[in-house]
């Protein structure tokens, strides 16, 4: 079993080549600056900024962080980047399936196997701008090595979701990217999850040293770190806060051509926890209400999406509910899941350790409710998603259920069940995380959040605080005509800031197909500066300047 003691032997400077297929001509798109980047480049002499992108595979990071990089060096920041440069024996990249097997992570293998394509699309996005770059062994002594070793297998394994190194949660990003790469909520059957799990730890405890020595040097003002969870990115954010230096998330957004932006956190936290004063007082326009409404009415088949998880169209709720055997007599309550093991993140708020408990906790105070018909509709994603699901929730329910009550009704993510149907003939509807409360309020659904959904804290839903509340409210089923109905008004307000504002369009990033995700659609790398795209502005604005990452979708021309 190899381990590593010294920088990886074949990850020396390249040569700029060709790109790759789907991702930006950068030489090209310089050159035609005519010497203006160069300039830029030069002159440059504002905020120091990190791009912690850390990785090369992952193709929208790729092209995205060159993307930023370019922008903001234009409006006069001091720009570099970051990318592991194969130190770290467990990552965001290897998902579990014969590419990556466990074994592969456990025998050290993955150097072998991704790492040398990794860092080097990674790098081909940015050695083209002439920018600094900083590689995870420049930070990392001989001994690290197998000092991060000997900690990792001294924490004891159920112990590590919560275990810390400096009052850094090494331990929960460490445990997170585990899940993630086995797409399961729970890992304890994996025969090698628990050696996947001490790769993972190993990895975190190496990156924290890496960004704890690289800030200390470089001081930069801020960090822009994709999703800023899992390790690496999760560890590399809390070592960023806790030197206080300044942490911006970005994620890829559902509209088609958007993202969303953070400060300090990662949006899984963000969107919960931002003043409703962002948004409750806007006032929206004829033409800004139709087009919201006909965005929403989009969702059900993502028409104006590019990440989406249903192609459903209606096929008529009466002969489908018939075919479950749903018994139209009685009031309807829908369950909406998610994939159990995306964003296993700590929330103080949550009644609930995670999805798995709290579905089982709903069967278990439905069971006996035969007054109601339930229908739980599991998430598409878990067998649609990039990632698919390992630990399915079907399969968690019928092993804690054997007798399965007939009053409710699964419907596997396969199905071709339109999930709006269902909850447009719900009596409530039942979340834990998924964004479907956003957008059930507008239309007065009532919804209870179980979880960490997005709508919680807006006024707008019945939000659950632990487990006594939630089987209070459940005990309320089914709701009187109007009880607990949302404010129409006020959530078609916070849809239109969500979905409008708080994903900020770059309408030049084009879907391609390809492992780029999109295409820059520009002549020049010039057209990147500012005055030229609002909502690029917005970004690189916040990013400087500390303003909101909320690009008003209101104020913009039409």
């Amino acid at each position: 079993m190899p381990r590593l003691s010294a920088p990886p032997q074949f990850l020396g400077a390249s040569r700029i080549g060709a790109p790759e297929k789907g991702f930006p001509d950068w030489p090209s798109l310089i050159a035609q600056s005519g010497g203006a980047w160069s300039a830029a480049v030069g002159a440059a002499s504002g905020p120091k900024v990190l791009v912690a992108s850390n990785t090369g595979m992952h193709g929208a990071v790729s092209t995205f962080d060159s993307v930023l990089t370019a922008a903001l060096t234009l409006a006069g920041a001091r720009v570099s980047r970051t990318f592991c440069d194969g130190v770290l024996q467990a990552c965001l990249i290897p998902t579990f399936g014969d590419a990556t097997p466990p074994s592969v992570l456990v025998e050290r293998e993955l150097q072998a196997k991704l790492c040398k394509a990794c860092f080097n699309r990674g790098t081909h996005t940015h050695r083209p701008s002439g920018l600094p770059e900083h590689r995870f062994s420049d930070w990392l002594k001989p001994e690290d090595y197998a000092l991060a070793e000997s900690i990792a297998a001294s924490v004891p394994y159920p112990d590590m979701p919560s275990w810390q190194m400096d009052g850094l949660p090494v331990g929960e990003h460490a445990y997170a990217g585990a899940l993630r790469y086995f797409a399961k909520g729970d890992i304890s059957d994996e025969p090698q999850g628990e050696g996947v799990a001490r790769r993972y730890l190993e990895g975190a405890i190496l990156t924290a040293w890496v960004f704890d020595r690289l800030l200390e040097a470089e001081k930069p003002d801020v960090a822009i770190l994709h999703h800023a969870i899992y390790s690496p990115q999760g560890v590399a954010a809390a070592v960023c806060r806790k030197r206080n230096v300044r942490v911006v998330s970005w994620v890829v957004a559902y509209r088609k051509s958007c993202f969303i932006f953070s400060h300090d956190d990662t949006y899984h936290h963000t969107l919960m926890t931002e003043p409703v004063e962002t948004w409750s007082d806007l006032k929206l326009t004829p033409s800004q209400r139709e087009e919201l409404t006909a965005y929403l009415a989009s969702r059900a088949d993502g028409s104006m999406d590019w990440i989406y998880f249903h192609r459903e169209t209606s096929s008529g709720y009466d002969e489908y509910a018939r075919s479950k055997g749903i018994d139209r007599s009685k009031p309807l309550i829908s369950v909406l899941t998610n994939v159990m093991w995306d964003a296993q993140l700590h929330y103080p708020a949550n009644a609930f350790p995670g999805m798995k408990d709290w579905i089982v906790e709903t069967v278990r105070l439905l069971r006996d409710r035969t007054d109601l018909e339930v229908a739980i509709r599991i998430h598409p994603a878990e067998a649609r998603g990039a990632i698919k699901s390992r630990q399915r929730v079907a399969d968690v329910l019928r092993e804690a259920f054997p007798v399965w009550p007939s009053h409710i009704h699964l419907i596997e993510p396969e199905e071709e069940a339109s999930t709006y149907d269902l909850a447009h003939h719900s009596n409530a509807v039942i979340i834990y995380g998924t964004k479907m409360g956003t957008e059930l309020t507008p239309l007065g659904k009532p919804v209870i959040v179980a979880g960490e959904a997005w709508i919680r804290n807006k006024g707008l839903t019945e939000d659950v605080h632990n487990r006594d509340h939630y089987a209070e409210i459940l005990s309320r089923l089914p709701l009187a005509p109007g009880q607990a109905e949302p404010d129409r008004e006020r959530a078609l307000l916070y849809a239109y800031h969500f979905f409008f504002r708080r994903m900020i369009p770059l309408p030049f990033l084009e879907p391609n197909g390809t492992g780029a995700m999109f295409d820059v659609g520009v002549r020049s790398v010039m057209d990147l500066s500012r005055g030229r795209f609002g909502g690029l502005d917005t970004i690189t604005k916040g990013i400087l300047e500390g303003t909101p990452f909320i690009y008003e979708a209101e104020r913009a021309p039409a």
